[in-house]
């Protein structure tokens, strides 16, 4: 009989592939990754079937970590600013608090090993921050811009203000500040 999946396993792979993948890229061997996560190479694939399947769940996994992060005490009832500034607050916070996170999903981001099925899952994720987004924009100058061109300038931003956030930690707050009034007064 086979053994229980052990979840401090798949979580000890999780983060092993993240920190892999920052410092070797997603040509990293699962060798490496295993070593890294403490387990046998035949154990990651029992957790993942293919390195293809564990790259899809770790991106999925970083998404949903960001997401629940950014709509973190979000107050449903506040003016529109506001509650964009709080997203926006929490995912600056949140990519500035975790590097290797926010490197391994802009690896992943960019990997044609995400399958479409994985990405529209991770869009799910983010359904409440883009329904924000289309308020914004519903009125603003970007209302006639594709959803995927506003963004696109958004994740623009936002890794600005993230690297300045990190490279100036002094001033994170300014920045962060900066960086949304910079994207409002683009997009509403």
């Amino acid at each position: 009989m086979p053994r229980p999946k052990s979840d401090e396993k798949r979580s000890a792979i999780l983060e092993a592939a993240t920190r892999i993948l920052v410092t070797q890229g997603l040509s990293a061997p699962t060798m490496g990754i295993a070593k890294e996560a403490g387990v046998a190479n035949g154990s990651l694939f029992t957790y993942f079937a293919t390195k293809a399947d564990l790259f899809n769940q770790l991106y999925l996994e970083l998404k949903a970590e960001m997401a629940s992060a950014v709509m973190k005490d979000l107050r449903p009832g506040a003016e529109l600013q506001e509650q964009v500034f709080q997203i926006w607050q929490n995912w600056m916070n949140w990519a500035a608090s975790h590097p290797e996170k926010r490197r391994a999903l802009a690896q992943l981001g960019v990997s044609d090993e995400i399958t479409p099925e994985t990405r529209a899952a991770a869009h799910k994720t983010m359904a409440g921050v883009a329904e924000l987004l289309e308020h914004i924009c519903a009125s603003g100058p970007m209302r006639k811009a594709p959803m995927g061109f506003v963004v696109a300038i958004m994740n623009s931003v936002a890794e600005a203000t993230i690297d300045f956030m990190t490279q100036d930690s002094t001033h994170a707050k300014k920045h962060c500040k900066e960086g949304f009034e910079a994207l409002w007064r683009v997009v509403a």
